[in-house]
């Protein structure tokens, strides 16, 4: 099962990378409820530890699981349906005690990952990528996990996968001309469905979602208090930050809670008004260069799976970050999802962590050049 504890070719600035992005997180924690912060570090040395055993066990070995896994995503999304724990109309948890809480649909991105690239791999030997009857499979694989994640409701994490997944089956070669179809295709569903979610008595999404799109598209009309007071925080941080001022006055924007969900969805607005610009731009930066180097491994992977399964794991890091904090800052609509590594939520963390060391392990075994 495992393979040789040979750390000749172990990718340690990667994992160095991912460990620095994780204490930083408790660290930026601390500032916005130090009640977590503890639970963090028990979470990210456990995320550590997960990282570092599945990075000797060899990728194709998990893979060749992955019908297993992929119906084991399914009964985990609907169970949590059926029993999850409902938090404002949402039921997107399983409460094992009563301060411990299981994400599925977190647990569910990096499956979907390991499924769709050993899905992918197989059609690319056998030459059968660009088929239609490969298109269709793809796009019902897809759709069963993401319509049950999106019933929760939890339209970020679906859209996230969405984005994800789609990119990975572009990179495995899919042709142009379908791409072509399925822009022409998008590009007047989307206006339908704009135009759609905005009359009074639609039925596809919450009002709360529905608030949100119209918030980014019509901002002078529609002001998202939390995004405003996000964009408040991480302007009064300044070049460097509230954390070490001797100058402070007052209370903080984040010691105020006039942001909800500072630990997770709105950790960016911390991070700008604790650590400042330069403290921004480092993590920005060392998620940036987490994403170049497994881009890197994906381009020296020794086969396609390898390849697939590193271009998606950068694509999530990437993507969800984005969102992150592009709605901490306001250039996105207000829609709650982790800035990867960083945000609290142990579900985020382990699930992250599980695929971060799957990549180490695709790392430990590149072509030679």
């Amino acid at each position: 099962m495992l393979s040789k504890l040979n750390i000749k070719n172990y990718n340690f600035i990667l994992f160095a990378m991912v460990a620095a992005l994780m204490f930083i997180g408790i660290y930026v924690i601390n500032f916005a409820d130090p009640d977590y912060s503890t639970k963090q570090m028990v979470g990210v040395i456990a995320g550590l530890i997960i990282m570092i055993i599945v990075s000797f066990i060899d990728y194709h070995i998990i893979c060749n699981f992955h019908t297993a896994l992929y119906i084991f995503n399914i009964v985990i999304l609907l169970a949590v349906l059926i029993g999850g724990k409902s938090v404002g109309g949402a039921k997107r948890w399983f409460q094992i005690s009563e301060s411990l809480t299981i994400q599925p649909s977190e647990l569910s991105k990096i499956i979907l990952i390991v499924f769709i690239a050993t899905f992918l791999a197989d059609e690319i030997e056998a030459e059968r990528i660009n088929r239609f009857f490969t298109i269709v499979k793809f796009a019902v694989f897809l759709g069963i996990p993401c319509a049950l994640i999106f019933l929760q409701p939890d339209l970020s994490t679906t859209l996230t996968i969405v984005f994800v997944l789609a990119t990975m089956f572009y990179i495995s070669g899919i042709s142009y001309k379908f791409i072509l179809s399925v822009v022409l295709l998008l590009v007047p569903i989307l206006s339908i469905f704009l135009w759609y979610v905005q009359q009074p008595d639609q039925k596809l999404l919450y009002d709360h979602q529905v608030d949100r799109i119209m918030s980014f598209l019509y901002p002078s009309e529609y002001v998202d208090e939390q995004q405003s007071n996000s964009v408040m925080a991480i302007g009064s941080g300044a070049l460097n930050g509230k954390a070490f001022s001797k100058d402070k006055e007052g209370m903080t924007v984040t010691e105020a809670r006039l942001v909800s969900e500072q630990r997770t969805d709105f950790i960016f607005s911390v991070i700008g008004e604790e650590l400042g610009f330069r403290g921004s731009v480092i993590i920005i930066a060392l998620i940036l260069l987490i994403v170049l180097q497994c881009i890197r491994i994906a381009r020296h992977a020794r086969d396609s799976l390898g390849m697939l399964l590193a271009s998606g794991m950068a694509c999530l890091i990437g993507y969800q970050s984005f969102i992150n904090i592009g709605v901490a800052t306001a250039v996105l609509p207000n829609t709650g999802i982790p800035l990867p590594f960083v945000s609290y939520g142990l579900s985020s963390l382990m699930s992250i962590s599980l695929g971060m060391g799957i990549i180490l392990n695709v790392s430990k075994q590149v072509k030679k050049y």
